[in-house]
C-alpha cells in the first residue's frame, strides 16, 4: 500500500475532534477573488493536517464548485471534478436521489441554495471550520482569521455545533459507533472496518483496487509546479491528490413528535403509556438500544451503561432479522455480511465499497430524548457531515439505495424509519416498518417523518499543497 502523505491531508478526515468543545462552521462568500487568494496563501500552513502539533484550536476548509469558480479556477479545470460536486446538492435530480421533498425541499433551506429566488439566502463558496477547546478559544481564533480575510470573504451563515453530549444524538441513541478506519492510520479497528485509503482520500487505491477519479489540471493555471503529476497516467497535474469530498447537511430532529408517535403505538390495553415497549420499538427501528448495545446481541433488553460494541455480523447471528429487523437504520446503512442476497464473503466486500466517514456535531440544547422525556425547549438537530472519495457511490448510494428505497431485502414498502420517510407520501404509497417474527410479521404502518433538512452542500477539501496552489491562480 502506498504510504499516506499525512502532512498533506486535512486532519478532520481522520480525527473526530471530540476533545474540541466548540465547533463553528463559517459559510463564506467570495467578495474579492484577489484578496481571497491572498488569504488562502496566508493560512495554508495553519490548516490542521494529520501531522500538525496539538493546539487548543483547529482549522479546516473546503470549497463548493461555485467557490472554486469564484476564486478563478478555470471552468475547464472545474469540469474535471465529479459531476455530483459540480451540480451541488440542491438540484431536482439530487432532490429525487436524496428524498429532499416537502419541508426538506431546498426551496425551504436556510442555507446552501446556489440559485436562490430569495435575496436573503446567499450562495456558499467556502466553508471555514474553526474548532476550539471551548467557545472562547474558537471565537478568539476566528477573530484573528477575520483580520486576514475581511477584504476578500464575507460571512453569510454560521453553524454552531458541539460534540454529541455523551455521544448521544437528540432522539436519545448513542451515535458514531460503526465508523470505518483508513488503512495506514494507526487507529485500532475491527478487520471489517479497515478500509482502503482510496475510498476516502484521492490519490490512493480504493476497495476496487483502482485509483478514484481525481480532479486534474487540464488547463495550466497558477504555479502548477506545486502540484504532483497524476499518480496513474502522469499526463496532468493532480489537483485532487490527498483531498476528498465533504458532505454537509443540517438535520432538524423532531424529538417530541418521534417519541409521541411511538408512545401512541405502544399503549397498554387500558390506554396508559408503556415506556418499555416504546423504547423497544425505537431500538428495533435503530438496530441498537439507546446505550449503543446492538440488538443482534441484546434483542430483549438494553443492558444499560454505554456500549461501543461493533463486533458482530448478521448472517450467522441473525440471518432472518428476528433480533435486528432488516429495515433497522444501522442494518440498512451498513449491511456488513448480509448485502442483499450475496454470500457473506461477497457481501462484506460489497459493503466496504459504500462506507463513509461520519463527522457529526450536535446543535441546539444539550438534550437526549427518551420515551418519558422528549420535549426540548428549542430546535435541536445534527450537523451531519461525511467524507468520501466518490459522492455517488458512497453518500448518495447509501441515501438512495439503502435508506430511501422501500424494496430493501425482503421488504416492499419500508423506507429507513429515520432518514427515508417522506413527510407527504404519494397517494396510495405505504410507509411501513416490518418486524420479522417466527409466525406472522408485525407491520408498523403509516410511518411519519421526524427529520427535516435545513440546509446542505457538497464541498471539496483540498490538500495543504492544493490550497497553496489555489492561492496562486
Amino acid at each position: 500500500m502506498t504510504p499516506l502523505e499525512t502532512s498533506e491531508i486535512q486532519a478532520f478526515i481522520t480525527q473526530d475532534y471530540k476533545h474540541m468543545g466548540s465547533s463553528k462552521y463559517y459559510l463564506m462568500q467570495v467578495t474579492d477573488a484577489a484578496n481571497a487568494k491572498k488569504f488562502l496563501s496566508s493560512i495554508a500552513d495553519e490548516i490542521t493536517n494529520i501531522d500538525s502539533p496539538k493546539k487548543e484550536f483547529k482549522l479546516n476548509l473546503g470549497f463548493t464548485s461555485e467557490g472554486l469558480k469564484n476564486i478563478g479556477l478555470d471552468p475547464f479545470n472545474i469540469d474535471s471534478f465529479s459531476r455530483e460536486f459540480r451540480e451541488g446538492m440542491d438540484t431536482d435530480h439530487r432532490n429525487r436521489l436524496l428524498g429532499d421533498y416537502d419541508s426538506s425541499d431546498p426551496s425551504n433551506w436556510i442555507w446552501g441554495r446556489r440559485n436562490p429566488d430569495n435575496e436573503k439566502i446567499d450562495t456558499i463558496d467556502i466553508i471555514l471550520m474553526v474548532f476550539g477547546k471551548d467557545e472562547t478559544t474558537a471565537d478568539k481564533y476566528y477573530t484573528e482569521l477575520k483580520t486576514k480575510f475581511a477584504a476578500g470573504l464575507k460571512e453569510v451563515h454560521v453553524l454552531n455545533g458541539v460534540p454529541l453530549p455523551n455521544d448521544k444524538e437528540h432522539f436519545g441513541f448513542k451515535d458514531g459507533i460503526s465508523q470505518p478506519v483508513i488503512k495506514g492510520i494507526n487507529i485500532p479497528a475491527l478487520p471489517q472496518d479497515e478500509i482502503e485509503p482510496g475510498e476516502f482520500i484521492l490519490g490512493y487505491k480504493n476497495e476496487y483496487h483502482i485509483y478514484p477519479d481525481s480532479p486534474l489540471l487540464k488547463k495550466d493555471q497558477g504555479n502548477s509546479s506545486l502540484l504532483k503529476d497524476d499518480v496513474e497516467y502522469k499526463k496532468h497535474k493532480d489537483l485532487g491528490r490527498n483531498g476528498t469530498y465533504f458532505v454537509l447537511r443540517q438535520l432538524k430532529e423532531d424529538v417530541n413528535g418521534f417519541w409521541n408517535s411511538l408512545n401512541e403505538r405502544t399503549k397498554n390495553p387500558d390506554g396508559s403509556l408503556n415506556p418499555d415497549e416504546s423504547t423497544l420499538l425505537a431500538a428495533k427501528m435503530m438496530g441498537r438500544w439507546p446505550s449503543g448495545a446492538p440488538l443482534v446481541k441484546y434483542p430483549e433488553k438494553d443492558p444499560g451503561g454505554s456500549s461501543n460494541d461493533n463486533d458482530f455480523l448478521y448472517v450467522e447471528e441473525d440471518k432472518h432479522g428476528l433480533k435486528c429487523p432488516f429495515g433497522a437504520h444501522i442494518r440498512r446503512t451498513n449491511p456488513r455480511d448480509h448485502f442483499e442476497e450475496s454470500p457473506p464473503g461477497v457481501s462484506k466486500k460489497l459493503t466496504r465499497r459504500h462506507r463513509i466517514i461520519r463527522r457529526v456535531r450536535s446543535y441546539g440544547e444539550d438534550f437526549a430524548g427518551s420515551a418519558t422525556q422528549h420535549c426540548p425547549h428549542d430546535e435541536v438537530g445534527l450537523l451531519f457531515g461525511c467524507f468520501n472519495a466518490n459522492i455517488s457511490k458512497q453518500f448518495e448510494f447509501i441515501q438512495y439505495s439503502w435508506a430511501n428505497y422501500p424494496k430493501f431485502k425482503q421488504l416492499y414498502a419500508d423506507p429507513d424509519p429515520f432518514i427515508g420517510v417522506r413527510e407527504n407520501p404519494k397517494p396510495g404509497e405505504e410507509q411501513n416498518f416490518t418486524i420479522p417474527q417466527e409466525t406472522v410479521n408485525r407491520v408498523i404502518s403509516g410511518l411519519q417523518n421526524f427529520v427535516t433538512v435545513k440546509g446542505g452542500a457538497y464541498f471539496f477539501f483540498p490538500s495543504i499543497t492544493s490550497i497553496k496552489f489555489l492561492g496562486t491562480i
